[in-house]
């Protein structure tokens, strides 16, 4: 979990030197806001999931569950939140800075 966390980090890092070179200092910040949100609440599920699988009872599919609808609301607020308090949002590096993180795990499945 950790290393897909970290390669998310390094492709929002990527997207961003990206949407700065083809767009300017706003569309790197909206590429990275845009990585940030599908990033961050990875990470917090990723740690709560290695932490219930460290207990006694292994882990629990509730809890994946729990943790996944968590996951997908802090996805959507921190979404919300860039789109109202960032005025110079570029929508297009935005989304690029989403997907391209939220994808990135398909680098993971060529590694060998």
């Amino acid at each position: 979990m950790l290393r897909l966390v970290s390669l998310q980090l390094i492709a929002t890092a990527v997207v961003g030197v990206l949407a700065a070179l083809l767009g300017g200092w706003a569309a790197m910040f909206s590429a990275v806001l845009g990585g940030i949100c599908c990033v961050v609440p990875n990470g917090i599920m990723a740690a709560r999931l290695f932490a219930s699988a460290q207990k006694a009872g292994g882990a629990n599919p509730a809890t994946f569950f729990i943790w996944e609808f968590i996951k997908i609301a802090l996805t959507v607020a921190l979404l919300w939140m860039t789109a109202t308090l960032y005025h110079d949002l570029n929508w297009l590096a935005l989304i690029a800075g989403f997907v391209v993180s939220l994808k990135s795990y398909i680098f993971l499945l060529f590694r060998h």
